[in-house]
């Protein structure tokens, strides 16, 4: 299981308005685009295919979402991924979970998730939200 936190200095509703919208990708690393059909997203991925995650939750009072990878050029037995954002008194922190099977491959989605983090900051740095 990876356990990613995160603070942010921006209220939490700031950072979900970016979370909270499905099909706002610009703060992926990697990804070029992506098209919501239904509870599903796909991503394209240039030079590395593409993904599709089905969004399993998404609740906007709670600022959550929970999603699963249903196609990927990664070849997961199992993808279960959640983000939750919290206010603090500072602002707002993010928690990231991810289970991901077989293990083999948690430090390229842990790469992944910091990189998404640190294009987070730079967005909301300037104001992106």
């Amino acid at each position: 299981m990876i356990n990613l936190e995160q603070d942010f200095a921006c209220p939490a509703q700031t950072l979900w308005q970016i979370l909270g919208q499905p099909d706002r990708v610009d703060w992926v690393p990697g990804v070029a685009g992506c098209q919501l059909e239904g509870d599903v997203r796909a991503f394209s991925l240039p030079g590395a295919g593409a993904l599709k995650e089905r969004i399993l939750d998404l609740n906007h009072e709670q600022m959550r979402i929970e999603y699963s990878c249903i196609e990927s050029p990664v070849p997961f037995a199992e993808h279960l991924a959640s983000m939750q954002v919290f206010a603090t008194d500072t602002g707002c922190r993010l928690k990231w979970q991810t289970r991901v099977l077989p293990e083999k491959f948690e430090g390229f989605i842990q790469q992944s998730m910091a990189g998404a983090l640190l294009r987070l900051e730079e967005i909301l740095s300037k104001g992106g939200a």
